[in-house]
């Protein structure tokens, strides 16, 4: 990072793309305040990375936690990553408690650090980057409520980041929209749900999605966009790398 982050805080920070991307700072030598709601496994997580990463088993859409975190840390980089796993099925099949559950979940807890980090502000050349998904661009017949929630999140970065601009507060606000991996817990299930929609097994599947996307590429995608001023608000993220949007 060319940049100097001291601190960053990561939802969802327990397994998967969070779990990644807290090792990848930590290995920057950077604090990593690392909130998930399973606190046996962020415990894991912190045997695993030390004393640069600081456990904090909550409800990441709590909005006075989010406000506590900003005051109590002032982190220059917060990655908006938590998530729900679908609930796999047809839309037909699908109830609404089911449909929204990633609207509860994912968006909730963007739209909470959001106007959290430009209400208390965050200080200037600060980065809140949030994790969307490749189904934002393209659906996902097969998750509910999921792409419409990712979708969501793309519009709380073009507002986080007008509001900003709007009052001057010099904070930046970036949206990476990763391709479906086996390697992330969402990814995984959705990996199995369309093989078998498309009436193959996962390798075959797996084989038309090439190259895939990795945990590490995750990792280094967030450092790189934290310490580059001048990135782009948008990027698709995949087994290639990152991509501009637009």
């Amino acid at each position: 990072m060319s940049d100097p982050v001291q601190t960053a805080v990561v939802t969802g920070a327990s397994r998967g793309f969070g779990r990644a991307i807290a090792a990848a700072l930590v290995a920057r030598e950077i604090q990593v305040i690392g909130i998930a709601r399973d606190g046996q496994e962020l415990r894991g997580v912190h045997d695993d990375l030390g004393e640069c990463f600081t456990p904090v088993a909550a409800d990441a859409t709590d909005e006075a936690l989010a406000a506590e975190v900003i005051r109590r840390h002032r982190p220059g980089l917060l990655v908006l990553n938590a998530g729900a796993t679908p609930y796999m099925a047809p839309v037909q099949e699908q109830t609404w408690e089911t449909f929204s559950r990633n609207w509860e979940v994912d968006t909730r807890h963007v739209f909470t650090w959001t106007g959290a980090a430009l209400r208390e502000p965050l200080a200037p050349g600060s980065l809140v980057l949030s994790m969307s998904s490749g189904a934002a661009l393209g659906g996902s017949p097969l998750s509910g409520g999921y792409a419409s929630a990712k979708a969501a999140i793309r519009y709380l970065r073009q507002y986080g980041a007008e509001e900003s601009g709007r009052a001057g507060l010099g904070i930046r606000f970036v949206t990476v929209l990763p391709n479906m991996t086996p390697v992330g817990g969402v990814g995984d299930v959705g990996v199995t749900g369309y093989a078998v929609r498309a009436g193959v097994d996962r390798e075959t599947f797996l084989e038309g999605r090439q190259p895939i996307l990795t945990l590490e590429q995750v990792g280094k995608a967030v450092v790189e966009l934290g310490g580059n001023p001048d990135s782009s608000p948008e990027y698709k993220l995949g087994g290639e790398g990152l991509s501009p949007i637009g």
